[in-house]
């Protein structure tokens, strides 16, 4: 059997194709249809598609022309952000009736550790079960969850029974249900490590395990040592409440190809939302990333410390134009994409102590 702390009970619950969803649940109207979430244009992907939409194949990061072609019946709705914030926070206020130990992952999915839960529920299945019927009843809105003995077994789980279902792996059941998977069901196989795999003959989870650790180590580096682990259903990792945010940004796609001259418009959009979102968080970015990515799909970004970080909006809209200048290809170079971005964040009082040092 393989080795796992057994004592951790863990939680991974995922929204049902939320943002869709939460469209669904607030008009009539459109339940029943096939809904997807996306700016409409040549450029622009789906962010969720309803599973009305799915039985057509329209998925999540999908170009959004693609999932015209592929459901022409399809009701595309631009995104309301703010609104799916609004939900969200309301799914983590049932999450914290549970436990305090919550990792979101991003609005509509998260880890919860429940070896000891607030409720005195007395196993981590009713837990779960609980959690989904009070999203149910009281947000009209449905969640799938998986319950595992880590999180990298409670996240497969979740996605065993959607939509709106609950699946359990108990400690015991780990190597039965584990071994016959293919490789790809491993969260962070992409396709290339899979092409990788293949090439040991290795297919499913069983094969994984049959690898042994130096030569996983030696074609794979770090990330070998990890698959050896999780093929043998091992993930010592802890669930992390309120992991410290790293980077905000809003990005852009050009309908058509731009030069850099016609930018301005947009990175004062971008640096807008941008600066709106770093509000609601208490520690303070001290960089400004400017993000772009040329015709050639190359990937660019320039960024600039400034001796004291960004107090307004216009200073951060300021920083992000001037790293235009910094750019340094040809004035004829078309750019597909344009990002503004805030990183480099610190504790308030991290950066009263560092700029005492310079007064």
């Amino acid at each position: 059997m393989a080795r796992l702390m057994a004592t951790r009970k863990i939680i991974h619950v995922d929204m049902d194709a939320f943002y869709a969803s939460v469209e669904q649940r607030d008009d009539s109207q459109l339940r029943g249809k096939p809904v997807v979430v996306a700016w409409r244009g040549n450029r622009s992907v789906v962010c969720a598609a309803s599973y009305e939409a799915r039985k057509f194949g329209v998925r999540s990061a999908m170009p959004a022309v693609r999932a015209e072609r592929l459901c022409p019946s399809a009701i595309f709705l631009p995104p309301d952000f703010p609104r799916y914030r609004a939900v969200s926070r309301q799914v983590r206020e049932i999450f914290q009736r549970h436990t305090d130990l919550i990792e979101p992952l991003s609005l509509d999915e998260a880890y919860l550790d429940v070896t000891e839960n607030k409720t005195g529920l007395p196993t981590a299945t009713q837990v779960a079960r609980t959690i989904r019927e009070q999203i149910r009843s009281e947000l009209s809105l449905t969640a799938s969850a998986g319950v595992a003995p880590n999180k990298f077994l409670a996240k497969i789980a979740s996605d065993w029974k959607k939509p709106d279902g609950l699946f359990v792996i108990q400690p015991d059941e780990v190597d039965s249900f584990l071994l016959p998977l293919p490789v790809g069901r491993i969260p962070g196989v992409g396709k290339v490590t899979e092409e990788k795999l293949r090439g040991f003959a290795v297919q499913t989870i069983a094969d994984l395990r049959r690898m042994d650790l130096p030569t996983l180590e030696g074609r794979f580096g770090r990330n070998g040592v990890r698959l050896y682990e999780l093929a043998r259903g091992v993930d010592e990792s802890e669930v992390i409440p309120d992991r410290p945010t790293q980077s905000i940004s809003a990005e852009d796609t050009f309908e058509h190809d731009a030069l850099l001259t016609e930018m301005e418009p947009t990175i004062r959009m971008l640096a807008e939302h941008t600066w709106a979102a770093s509000r609601k968080e208490s520690r303070i970015a001290r960089t400004v990333v400017l993000k772009l990515k040329t015709s050639e799909f190359k990937i660019l970004t320039r960024s600039h410390t400034p001796g004291s970080p960004p107090s307004s909006c216009e200073e951060l809209t300021n920083v992000a134009l001037s790293l235009l200048e910094r750019v340094g290809l040809s004035p004829h170079q078309r750019f597909r994409l344009v990002g503004v971005g805030l990183s480099n964040f610190c504790d308030p009082e991290d950066q009263s102590a560092q700029s005492a040092l310079f007064t």
